[in-house]
């Protein structure tokens, strides 16, 4: 099963299993009834950003979309590969966390829709320049530093360089 049919049968999966339809699913992860369908359908690949929103409504982590088989994968904005999130460990639900490595193309910004309650992120620079926004306020992360903060508020990233921006991101996830 390729990557695509895995994201289709995941989230047709995760929306049967509660009972919800596809209305319902918008309703609660703010992406809309037609490109849901879509994704289901495997007609459409979501943006980074919409698989956020959707896996965020689910209460899953990000990578539940990813197949232990393709983890090496990288997942991307399929129109312009602004922003590559490419898995570095597999979903823990022991730790319950997910581990990626990201780059954001010169100029790119990725707005992050509040993550479920308690969730708790770490971002590490490991080349270029990334703007962070948390809690409506930018700060500037270099190479080798980082920052934890609450990921179930609405947060930011953004390259307003000429270059590449390469960070890691590990999410906890509460119990």
């Amino acid at each position: 099963m390729d990557l695509a049919q895995h994201l289709s049968f995941t989230l047709k999966s995760l929306r049967q299993s509660r009972g919800w339809s596809l209305s319902r699913l918008a309703d609660e992860t703010g992406v809309s009834k037609a490109m849901l369908g879509q994704i289901e359908r495997n007609e459409s690949s979501p943006t980074v950003s919409t698989l956020w929103k959707i896996a965020t409504g689910l209460n899953v982590p990000f990578s539940a979309f990813i197949t232990p088989a393709s983890s090496a994968q990288p997942i991307f904005d399929p129109q312009q590969q602004a922003m590559v999130v490419k898995p570095l460990f597999p979903w823990d639900e022991q730790l319950r966390y997910d581990h990626f490595s990201i780059t954001l193309a010169p100029g790119a910004c990725s707005e992050s829709t509040p993550h479920e309650t308690g969730v708790v992120e770490h971002v590490v620079v490991i080349a270029g320049e990334l703007d962070l926004r948390i809690e409506g306020k930018w700060q500037t992360l270099l190479p080798d530093s980082g920052v934890r903060f609450a990921g179930d508020k609405p947060h930011a990233y953004r390259n307003s360089s000429g270059e590449t921006v390469h960070f890691h991101s590990l999410i906890h996830y509460p119990r």
